[in-house]
C-alpha cells in the first residue's frame, strides 16, 4: 500500500477534512468556493477572477488529460488553492506538456485531495461560502509527513482561517490588473477598442479579435482621459476578482464613459457598469460557477447554457429608471444575468460568453458588439441600433 503525506482543509465554521497532499507543498488560505464543471481544471485555475479563493471541483477525478500551454487563461495560476476528490498523477494527452501535479508545483498551487468533496460542497450550498486553511503535514511536519495532525493543530488552522480578510470590501483588481498597456495582435486590420484589465482572460481577447476587433489591454486605474486618447471605437469591461463596490475608481470611469462608445461588460465589468448608473451589488449565498447555469433571453425568449464564475450580482431594481433594463436572467434562482442602457449602445452580461471551458451559446454577444461598434461609428456618434433589439418592450 502506497503511503500518501497527510494534510486537513480545516473551515472558520469550525469544520475540519482530512485527506493527501497534492501539488506544492504548503499551507494556504482564502474563501472557498466550488466549480461543477466536468472539465477545464487548468482554466479555472489560471482565471484571474479566483484571485483570493480556494476551488473545489465537483467532478470526482482530475488531472487525467495534463496540462497544455495554450489552454492558459493567464499567465499562471491565480487559485489560492485546489480541492479534489481524486487527483490523477498520471495522464494521457497529446497536447499536454505536462501533468498537473507538476503545474502545481513548478507554480505553487497548495491542493488536497481524498476528502468527501460532496460533503463539502453540501455545507457550502447549505451556509455559504467560508474562509478556509489548506496544510500539509509535510511542510510543518518534515520528519513526520505520514503523520495526523493533533486537534490542537487543527483548531489552529481554524483560527488561521477565521482572522484571513475578508473578500467583501476588498479591492482585488490590482492584484491582477496589467501593469502597463498593451495591443493584441491581430491578423487584419479591424475596430480599435480599449479593453479594461480587471483581470481579463485571454480566451475572451481571442474573441473580440476573431470579430474584426483591434483589442488594446489597459491597466484597471486607466482614466476616461487616457482612453479617448487611444482614439477607440469602443469600450470593453473585463471580469476580475473581489468585491465590485471596492474599485471606486472604476465606477467613475464607467460613469464617464457612459454614451461616448459603444461598451461591452462582461462578469466583473457587468458588476460595475450597474454600480456606475446609481445601482447596487450584493453578495450570494455561494455563487454561480461552472459550465451548464441556464440563462434566459426576455427578449428572445431562447435559453442558453452558460459559463459562469461570480459570487457578486447586481440589483437591477436599485438601478434608477432611464439607466438599465434586464435582458437576461438565471433560471435556477431568477438573478439578473445581462442588462442593456435604454439610450446609450452599452449592454453587460454576468456570464461567460467565452466560455472557456463551457458551450458556445452565448458567442453572439460578441458578433453584436462588434455590429455595435459599426453602427455608432457609421452614425457619426449617433447608435443606429440597440445592443438588443426590441429593447424598450422589455
Amino acid at each position: 500500500m502506497i503511503r500518501k503525506e497527510r494534510a486537513i482543509l480545516a473551515l472558520e465554521d469550525g469544520t475540519v477534512y482530512r485527506g493527501y497532499a497534492f501539488g506544492h507543498r504548503g499551507e494556504t488560505v482564502g474563501e472557498v468556493v466550488f466549480n461543477t464543471s466536468m472539465t477545464g481544471y487548468q482554466e479555472i485555475m489560471t482565471d484571474p477572477s479566483y484571485n483570493g479563493q480556494i476551488v473545489t471541483i465537483t467532478y470526482p477525478h482530475v488531472g487525467n488529460y495534463g496540462v497544455a500551454i495554450y489552454d492558459m487563461e493567464s499567465n499562471k495560476p491565480y487559485v489560492r488553492g485546489f480541492i479534489s476528490r481524486e487527483f490523477s498523477g498520471e495522464y494521457s494527452n497529446y497536447r499536454a506538456q505536462q501533468s498537473l501535479e507538476e503545474f502545481m508545483q513548478l507554480h505553487g498551487v497548495v491542493s488536497i485531495q481524498g476528502i468527501d468533496t460532496r460533503a463539502l460542497v453540501r455545507r457550502l450550498r447549505t451556509g455559504g461560502v467560508v474562509k478556509g486553511v489548506i496544510a500539509h503535514r509535510s511542510f510543518t511536519h518534515p520528519t513526520d509527513p505520514y503523520g495526523e495532525f493533533s486537534p490542537e493543530e487543527e483548531q489552529v488552522y481554524v483560527q488561521r482561517a477565521r482572522d484571513h480578510q475578508d473578500i467583501d470590501g476588498h479591492d482585488m483588481t490590482k492584484d491582477v490588473t496589467t501593469p502597463l498597456p498593451y495591443a493584441f495582435p491581430t491578423l487584419r486590420h479591424g475596430k480599435r477598442v480599449v479593453l479594461m484589465d480587471f483581470g481579463i482572460k485571454h480566451t475572451i481577447i481571442e474573441r473580440l479579435s476573431e470579430v474584426g476587433i483591434e483589442p488594446i489591454v489597459v491597466p484597471a486605474h486607466t482614466t476616461p482621459a487616457q482612453i479617448m486618447a487611444l482614439q477607440p471605437h469602443g469600450l470593453f469591461l473585463s471580469n476580475g476578482p473581489g468585491d465590485p463596490a471596492a474599485p471606486t475608481y472604476a465606477h467613475k470611469t464607467a460613469w464617464e464613459m457612459m454614451g461616448l462608445l459603444p461598451t461591452f461588460g462582461i462578469c466583473l465589468g457587468h458588476q460595475i457598469l450597474g454600480l456606475a448608473a446609481g445601482g447596487k451589488t450584493f453578495k450570494m449565498k455561494f455563487g454561480h460557477r461552472g459550465g451548464n447555469q441556464p440563462v434566459k433571453n426576455l427578449l428572445t425568449g431562447n435559453v442558453e447554457i452558460t459559463s459562469q464564475n461570480h459570487g457578486y450580482a447586481v440589483d437591477i431594481d436599485s438601478i434608477p429608471s432611464g439607466a438599465f433594463v434586464a435582458t437576461h436572467v438565471n433560471l435556477n434562482d431568477g438573478t439578473l444575468e445581462g442588462m442593456a442602457h435604454e439610450r446609450y449602445p452599452v449592454f453587460s452580461v454576468q456570464y461567460h460568453p467565452e466560455a472557456s471551458p463551457g458551450p458556445h451559446d452565448s458567442r453572439y454577444l460578441f458578433e453584436r458588439f462588434i455590429q455595435e461598434i459599426d453602427a455608432f461609428d457609421g452614425g457619426n456618434g449617433t447608435p443606429i441600433v440597440k445592443a438588443f433589439p426590441g429593447l424598450k418592450g422589455v
